[in-house]
């Protein structure tokens, strides 16, 4: 299914008139955060933002229910498959040997951004038997050139191999490509495991589909159903990225990063660029909704999670909440737990089942009804932070609220209609 398919929803907004290529998607985005905006004269190519700014939409797209997404990624991580080999994809409807990045439909989101982004391109790198999808940010450079922002993960140990060996490091950067894969490529796993082979499993478990992919002639294996599909090296040499908003809202520092060389670029004959909104809720969701899945996956060796949930007020990154089957009283322990399943997390707020988490007014009522600070609270100082957070990119203060019913006392049951 391509983006011509998935935009398919009542909820979208098309804006008809052709725009600019600096910041006015950025505006529109944002005025309606979690409709899709379409631009079918964008620039260089129709283009959608907010895709997948919203839990409901991806429930719907998987045909289960929001709550279930996070147990049916984590099902897909433990059980990862094989996905269907096919000769050509459908990406390869059109062949740019001699191209310009430049005419591409790739936006401005904000007015001081380093440049113009791919934020949605996922970045697929094969060495030896190992295979990794990863979400990338890339700054367009020149008519071949992008500067990639590489963290410290899968793809910078495949980089590092390659430049000691005296190699660039051959990759293709999908954009527009099915919500499984968006998925998998967000979601951290062990270094030798195929993110798509998650995608499939994913789509697999969830819609009864499978993810179908295509060898492209530098070796690296594509979903098939790509929008975009742009094929390169990263190279040795490093250039400047940035000033970028990152998913607080805020601009993250200027860098000196690998230059990464395109050799090829072949899209569909009426491609739709993904644009992915730089601290928008389709941020959050790609980016915290994975990490949920981690987050519960390794609370629930120690405790009963029902749910776990990044909020949006924390960016989808920073602030957290759990519900819990209540069975011991040690809730530092939980709290420390947390904090060391998702290191960058600074609060977490831990309730009981029958608060439903992702309702922010019942989260409240929990934590004014059921907690008090003086018994309740839980700070740690000097704790591993994250680089995202502009208060302390290093080290910060952490702090834990245990929301939930007190084993013994009247009063705390919310009255119910028989």
């Amino acid at each position: 299914m391509g983006l011509k398919e998935q935009l398919e929803v009542s909820d979208k907004r098309t804006i008809k008139e052709e725009v600019s290529i600096s910041q006015r998607i950025t505006k529109e985005a944002k005025e309606t955060p979690k409709t899709p905006s379409y631009f079918p004269r964008f620039p260089g190519g129709p283009l959608v933002t907010n895709l997948w700014s919203s839990r409901s939409r991806l429930a719907d797209f998987f045909k289960i229910e929001k709550e279930e997404i996070v147990d049916e990624l984590a099902e897909a991580v433990n059980g990862p498959s094989e996905p269907v080999k096919i000769e050509e994809g459908e990406f390869e409807e059109v062949h740019n040997e001699d191209f310009d990045l430049q005419d591409l439909p790739i936006p401005k989101y904000y007015p001081k951004d380093g440049g113009r982004y791919i934020t949605s391109g996922i970045v697929i790198a094969e060495q030896g038997e190992r295979r990794n999808l990863s979400f990338h940010r890339m700054m367009l450079r020149d008519e071949k050139t992008f500067t990639l922002r590489l963290c410290p993960r899968d793809l910078e140990k495949m980089y590092d191999t390659a430049v000691e060996e005296g190699k660039d490091l051959e990759i293709a950067v999908v954009v527009g490509v099915n919500p499984a894969v968006l998925l998998a490529g967000a979601t951290s796993v062990d270094y030798d495991t195929d993110e798509l082979q998650i995608a499939n499993s994913l789509l697999k478990n969830t819609k009864g589909g499978k993810i179908e992919v295509t060898e492209l002639d530098n070796g690296i294996t594509v979903p098939a159903g790509s929008e975009y599909v742009l094929q390169g090296r990263i190279t040795s040499e490093k250039g400047s990225e940035g000033p970028f908003v990152d998913i607080t809202g805020t601009y993250d520092k200027i860098r000196e990063q690998p230059i990464v060389e395109i050799d090829k670029v072949m899209h569909k004959k009426e491609a739709i660029f993904h644009a992915l909104l730089p601290g928008g809720y389709e941020h959050f969701l790609l980016m915290g909704l994975p990490r949920e899945t981690s987050l519960k996956n390794e609370l629930s060796e120690f405790s009963d999670v029902k749910d776990v949930r990044l909020t949006e007020g924390g960016c989808s990154w920073l602030h957290g909440v759990i519900s819990i089957e209540k069975k011991n009283s040690d809730m530092e322990k939980i709290i420390q737990k947390a904090f060391q399943a998702h290191t960058s997390m600074k609060k977490v707020t831990v309730v009981d089942q029958d608060i439903d988490i992702f309702d922010d007014k019942e989260v409240e009522w929990a934590v004014a009804t059921r907690f008090q600070p003086d018994e309740d609270l839980y700070t740690f100082e000097d704790e591993k932070g994250s680089s995202l957070d502009p208060s302390a990119p290093d080290l910060t203060a952490k702090w834990g609220l245990d929301a939930t019913k007190p084993w013994e006392g009247e009063g705390f049951k919310r009255a119910e209609i028989e």
